[in-house]
């Protein structure tokens, strides 16, 4: 079998060489603009999802005791006309309270 020169010897090895550096070159690339979107996120103040998650979950909770209030107040209100009403029907006109 005849040997392979030499030649084609070195341009596997200048391929290879070329294939590791253009490797690093790639890492580098990649690292550089994962730096690049952090410090983005950072500048524009966004929150995490799991923050937004929490605030969504207290806002709901406030949301749904104010309708609670807001039906307490509405049957406060209903009991208060009621009262009222029974107190002109015995007291008359203008003699509330």
């Amino acid at each position: 079998m005849a040997e392979r020169p030499r030649f084609f010897d070195d341009i596997a090895g200048l391929a290879g060489g070329a294939l590791s550096a253009l490797t690093g070159v790639k890492d580098e690339v990649e690292a550089l603009v994962r730096a690049r979107v952090d410090e983005t996120i950072r500048r524009l103040d966004l929150v995490r999802r799991d923050e937004l998650e929490a605030a969504m979950a207290l806002a709901s909770a406030a949301r749904t005791a104010q309708e609670l209030a807001d039906e307490k107040i509405a049957a406060l209100q209903l009991r208060l006309d009621s009262l009222e009403s029974q107190q002109i029907k015995v007291n008359g006109p203008g003699m509330v309270g």
